[in-house]
């Protein structure tokens, strides 16, 4: 890792152009996940919504936006909560190094 992992009092990358693909797996260690290829797809597709859109998605957005890119099995709430259980937009902006999303607490 090129920077020190600097993060906020809720874990997130205070700045989130210091990203990598290693810190992502400590982020998601940090939160008992082991990224498996199906984390992956959603994580590549959480950065693209927020290259395209210039902000973390919340859920209803996140759902639509997988259902789009990877077909409506995986572009549902279930589908999302079994890999990044609780809050899943939170929890994926989080490993993603975005923003928490606006509405999220």
């Amino acid at each position: 890792m090129t920077h020190a992992l600097e993060l906020d009092s809720e874990g997130f990358l205070k700045n989130h152009t210091h990203w990598t693909p290693e810190i992502a797996c400590v982020l998601a260690s940090n939160e008992h996940i082991s990224l498996s290829r199906a984390h992956w797809d959603i994580i590549h597709l959480v950065r693209e919504f927020y290259q395209t859109y210039d902000h973390s998605p919340t859920t209803r957005p996140l759902v639509k936006f997988i259902s789009q890119r990877l077909g409506p099995e995986k572009g549902q709430s279930i589908y999302l909560m079994k890999l990044f259980n609780g809050s899943p937009a939170k929890l994926v902006c989080k490993i993603s190094g975005l923003p928490k999303p606006a509405n999220c607490l």
